[in-house]
């Protein structure tokens, strides 16, 4: 994950045989590319051309954009807080340079404006010229992907966005940030309890601390301790289809089974929605990096591949809803009816459960105050930045807890990694552990566990406990990261469908068994491999009974569930005729039509 950007306004990397403007952001990143002639060419044939005067406004903060940018000369600058007090510039483009970030391609309101800062001319095109374009010309689609990929990724580090006030104490504090952090929306926490900040923003609002948490944007939007749905839709999230739609389709999370899912139906015409309860990505969204992903030599990460992932789904017409809290299912008339949280409901033809599993929550004594503020239970790019300076722990021993080892140690000056066993190899893949036991900034601590937390605003020290010695000791890091395990999210399908004993969604001849014999012999089948209890039911991925818990097969899990959603919708007829749900890509879905 790239760093704090370079600050306009220094001398730039020039090359003489480039055009540049004075206090152009150097491409330190590669997120700021300038487009070729070729490309510019090709540009040009579908665009307009428009003069630019100083001060002129293209993009505004908060406001959504279906328009594509190149600046052909002049210069244009990125600017957070435009207008207010505390405006700040962010970067400076200039001749070639396109305008946009992730936003731009799936349809979220612009973190940012984007104003004129020397006049001259621009080229502007439709978004559905854009996608008419990149279809075309694979090369300019993979260079703006990345480019938007790697912007977002900058403003994240750079605290750009919407602003969260609360205490580090308040549950719903975390919950904003989790939901905010989850669904790498930028964004900036601004403590309640140490934060001087925090008290000048209330008194601004007129809003006293026991109306906290916050959202702020901009300096004229408040929201007061908004739900997760509330915060997604003022960012442009989509929301559910309201009324009885029906489809032939529903996937019930998106982790990498479920995307994979959503890709492989919406490429073949089903009609398909994905619903999910926190944010896209599941559990490996959360990853830093990704080494043993098929197709990725270099690694990924977990940010990345779902972005791509959804936008390769987008790209397909699948419709992607996020807060959606499946609640209850049932089958009725033919179709399988999953209700929500919020009291809505979707019905479908058939329903692949990808819901993952979720991590465990460390008990132990003094650890709960401190989560969300030192205590952990995911290592992104924002926990990282809190890790420059003071040493930090890690619990775990499998690869989820490797990879954040890894990424951590870039950071912090010492990662401490405690493991209950007695070895890594047990649970963690030997690329994995070779690079740990090289790493000079990585202690491994074997046979033990965190058996309290110390601190009261911030985590100060960890008490320990060696196994086999029962020496009780402590640690002093100032942060802790949780990696024990996961357990399924299936408490909502408890008496619906078959579960195994740890919770985990029983398929294939195992759901067979848990039936009536009746009701496979009234399908005239076998229960495919990987359906459920309740035919036109399938699960893939981690919540699935036996699955092995790696991104790679989540992916196959998904990808093949597809294949035996098609055998029983060819087994099965719809009644009434053919599905009359709509399969066109929402024209606010914003990438490669």
């Amino acid at each position: 994950m790239p760093g704090d950007e370079t600050q306009p306004g220094a001398a730039p990397v020039r090359d003489e045989a480039e055009e540049s403007v004075p206090f152009e952001t150097p491409d330190i990143y590669g997120a700021y590319p300038r487009l070729p002639d070729d490309q510019m060419a090709r540009l040009a044939q579908h665009g307009r051309r428009r003069a630019i005067d100083a001060g002129d406004v293209l993009i505004r903060e908060g406001e959504r954009c279906e328009t594509f940018y190149v600046v052909l000369s002049g210069s244009v600058a990125i600017v957070e807080g435009y207008g207010a007090p505390d405006e700040h510039l962010l970067r400076v483009h200039g001749h070639g340079r396109f305008i946009g970030e992730l936003g731009l391609l799936n349809g979220q309101v612009a973190f940012y404006t984007a104003v004129v800062r020397d006049p001259g001319e621009i080229l502007a095109m439709s978004m559905d010229q854009l996608r008419d374009l990149v279809t075309r010309d694979s090369n300019l689609g993979d260079v703006v992907l990345r480019a938007c990929l790697g912007r977002r990724a900058l403003l994240v580090g750079q605290g750009a966005g919407f602003r969260i006030i609360g205490s580090r104490y308040s549950p719903d504090t975390r919950r904003l940030r989790e939901f905010a952090a989850r669904n790498r929306l930028p964004h900036r926490w601004i403590d309640l309890e140490t934060d001087e900040e925090a008290e000048a923003l209330l008194r601004r609002f007129a809003v006293g601390p026991e109306q906290t948490p916050l959202v702020i944007w901009r300096d004229t939007t408040l929201l007061r301790n908004p739900s997760n749905a509330e915060l997604a839709r003022f960012i442009g999230l989509p929301p559910l289809e309201s009324g009885d739609g029906r489809s032939d389709l529903l996937i019930v999370g998106s982790g990498p089974a479920g995307l994979a899912a959503a890709v492989n139906a919406a490429s073949e015409g089903l009609g398909t929605t994905v619903v999910e309860s926190l944010a896209t990505g599941g559990q490996a969204g959360t990853s830093s990096r990704i080494d043993n992903c098929f197709g990725f030599p270099s690694g990924i990460s977990g940010a990345e591949l779902t972005e791509r992932a959804v936008l390769q789904a987008d790209k397909f017409g699948a419709r992607i809803s996020v807060p959606a809290e499946a609640a209850r299912l049932e089958r009725r008339d033919g179709h399988y009816a999953v209700g929500f949280a919020d009291g809505s409901e979707i019905t479908a033809r058939t329903v692949v459960l990808a819901t993952g599993a979720r991590y465990r929550r460390l008990r132990v004594p003094g650890i709960e105050p401190l989560e969300g503020a030192s205590v952990h239970y995911s290592a992104t790019v924002y926990e990282a930045r809190q890790c420059r300076t003071d040493p930090v722990a890690l619990v775990g021993g499998g690869n989820s807890a490797g990879q954040a080892v890894l990424f951590l140690a870039g950071y912090a000056p010492q990662v401490c990694l405690l493991v209950r066993g007695p070895s890594l190899e047990a649970h963690m893949s030997r690329y994995l552990i070779d690079q740990i036991e090289r790493h000079p900034r990585v202690r491994v601590l074997l046979h033990t566990e965190v058996t309290e937390a110390l601190g009261d605003k911030t985590l100060e020290a960890v008490t320990a406990v060696d196994h086999r010695t029962g020496e009780h000791r402590q640690l002093a890091v100032r942060a802790l990261f949780v990696f024990t395990g996961a357990d399924p999210h299936t408490d909502w399908l408890s008496g619906t469908l078959a579960l195994d004993a740890r919770g985990y969604v029983l398929t294939g001849a195992e759901a067979q068994a848990c039936s009536v014999p009746e009701l496979w012999q009234s399908q005239g089948r076998d229960c495919l491999t990987l359906e459920t209890s309740l035919p036109g039911v399938f699960a893939a991925g981690d919540v699935r009974s036996g699955s092995v818990k790696r991104v790679a097969s989540a992916v196959g899990e998904g990808a093949m569930s597809i294949h035996f959603v098609h055998r029983y919708l060819g087994h099965t007829a719809a009644p009434g005729g053919t599905d009359s749900s709509p399969r066109t890509r929402p024209k606010e879905s914003a990438w490669l039509a």
